[in-house]
């Protein structure tokens, strides 16, 4: 009998113990040297909008543009790493179609392809260098971040994720057992231009949840826009009666009254920002840490290991609860894991870990949903994850695809392909889509995009909308009403196929990446890349973004 493929495997490790499963590895850095050339690569994105996918090994991705962008959508430890690596796990699929897979069991840790070599890391352990990358490979040294256990498995990809998670599962937890969400967030049609009375007439339009004519929403979110700023959570003046007001007139539609945060970052223009500098995230020059760029103003993170700043978040917490919120959206998480001087020294996805906790334990009961979070870290501490970028009116963009070769921008094919690749985390967690569209104003997807949407909605047994009643035909509305009411049967049926009550749909053609720009487009993308770079050209982006925001919607009212 030939030997199996993971015979065929050279493993340099500290110990290696054979199981039903696969080996159970223990190493600070291992090795896995493969038997062949590999042809596709999983990337495994750091954080929920992060590009995740299978891509061809001579399919090189290069770094996304802009870079200040770096910190709020890839891990920026790696994010000008041109070889194939990702966070935590990785695997190569073989020419024969058979999958060698790596899994690290705890956290800070990475995998990186290089050649026919698989080489894991944890990190906190002396490095060198690359001098064709700006990534740190790790040399020998113990980790004082994690247990340094490895998953190394071959065979089938679900087979394999499923033994992964019954590990995981152990090690991390699970979140706990909840219903289908449904959930209706004023995002993908208001943003940030929100106002109360303009959400309680959007609740009316809805009607009562138990009603022949209602849309039976669980949740009703309040999305971006009510707070005074980001670091100052308070109602702004758009929302005069209180948080608290509305929350009880979300509760007397018969739903549960929904509500976004970022609570780990703050901007500048913040009280936070200005009375306690020192609750933010240093880097060992005493610089504060930058965690991007949004609002029109540089974003920074709170540590999340400082006393004071772990008190204000329990606090922070307990308000919105106080204020009748049962359900949380926490978005932005990634800045607490970003790399930086802590108060407590110890590893930074840990430092996030324990601030999560904090906020888990504060929450108590309500439902927590993490976005824009890093994903392992999260498990076992929340009810549910984004696991993809933020959907879109449009199916992706030149901008993005070719231009600044942007895979973690909003758009609905690049949210198909992180999320489709994200569903095995299903059994440990809540897995998040994104919204539906069921609307045909103000949008430019096509019905079978939004069927592929809907179809996904289905399949994560997560379903939500931001469609506002007021632009819906009466045949959009009806089809809502039934996506909402209907739970189909749905199963896997290959790859990327799964039959989703009495149809199939196929993903495949949402999963390859762009071809790469060529020359003269790629120039325009690195001017285009520079530009956006400037602070006052982003804020002067983000005027113009609300005048026609505002404009959009003086022509299309709710």
């Amino acid at each position: 009998m030939p030997p199996s493929l993971l015979d065929q495997l050279t493993i340099s490790a500290e110990k290696s113990t054979r199981t039903k499963a696969g080996l159970l590895v223990t190493g600070s850095r291992v090795v896995v040297n493969l038997p062949t050339t590999p042809v596709r690569y999983l990337y495994s994105g750091w954080q929920s909008w992060s590009l995740t996918a299978w891509v061809n090994v001579d399919r090189p991705v290069r770094p996304m543009r802009p870079s200040c962008m770096h910190p709020m959508q890839a891990d920026p430890v790696y994010a000008r790493e041109t070889r194939p690596n990702g966070s935590w796990y990785g695997a190569v699929e073989l020419p024969d179609g058979q999958i060698v897979f790596i899994g690290a069991l705890g956290l800070e840790s990475h995998v990186l392809l290089d050649g026919n070599s698989l080489t894991g890391w944890y990190e906190g352990q002396e490095v060198h260098n690359n001098p064709e990358s700006s990534a740190a490979i790790p040399v020998g040294g113990v980790s004082p971040a994690s247990s340094k256990e490895w998953f190394i498995a071959t065979g089938e990809e679900d087979e394999i994720y499923a033994h992964y998670i019954e590990i995981l599962g152990k090690q991390l937890g699970k979140g706990r057992e909840r219903p289908t969400a449904r959930v209706w967030c004023s995002w993908y049609s208001l943003y940030t231009d929100i106002h109360q009375e303009q959400l309680l007439k959007i609740l009316s339009d809805l009607g009562p949840f138990d009603s022949p004519q209602g849309l039976p929403f669980d949740v009703f979110q309040v999305d971006d826009g009510w707070q005074v700023n980001v670091g100052d959570w308070e109602p702004n003046e758009k929302f005069s009666s209180g948080m608290d007001r509305l929350a009880a007139q979300i509760k007397s539609s018969g739903r549960k009254a929904g509500l976004w945060l970022a609570p780990l970052l703050v901007v500048p223009s913040s009280s936070v920002y200005r009375n306690h500098r020192d609750w933010l995230l240093h880097d060992n020059h005493g610089a504060l840490v930058s965690a991007g760029f949004n609002w029109g103003q540089q974003l920074y993170a709170l540590d999340t290991t400082h006393p004071a700043a772990l008190d204000w978040l329990s606090n922070l917490m307990k308000r919105i609860r106080s204020w009748g919120y049962e359900y949380a959206k926490l978005d932005f998480l990634y800045a607490g894991a970003l790399p930086g001087k802590r108060t407590v020294n110890m590893p930074r996805e840990a430092a996030f870990r324990n601030g999560l906790k904090v906020l888990r334990d504060a929450l108590g009961e309500a439902t927590l949903l993490t976005c824009g979070t890093p994903i392992l870290p999260s498990i076992g501490l929340c009810d549910g994850i984004r696991i993809g970028p933020d959907v879109a009116e449009y199916w992706t963009s030149h901008r993005d695809d070719d231009l600044l070769m942007n895979s973690a921008a909003p758009g609905v094919r690049n949210a198909l392909r992180a999320t489709l690749n994200h569903l095995w985390l299903q059994p440990l967690v809540q897995t998040d889509p994104d919204v539906a569209y069921f609307r045909s104003r103000q949008i430019t997807l096509t019905r079978e995009e939004k069927s592929l949407l809907q179809d996904m909605a289905q399949i994560c047994n997560f379903k939500a909308s931001s469609d506002i009643p007021a632009w819906l035909t009466t045949s959009e509305r009806s089809a809502l009403r039934t996506f909402l009411e209907n739970h189909p049967r749905v199963s896997k049926t290959g790859r990327t196929t799964f039959q989703v009550g009495q149809h199939s749909v196929d993903f495949g053609s949402s999963l390859d990446l762009p071809p790469l720009p060529g020359f003269f487009t790629n120039l325009q993308g690195a001017i285009l890349g520079w530009l956006a770079n400037r602070p006052a050209l982003m804020k002067l982006f983000n005027k113009m973004g609300k005048r026609l925001l505002r404009r959009r919607l003086r022509k299309n009212p709710v």
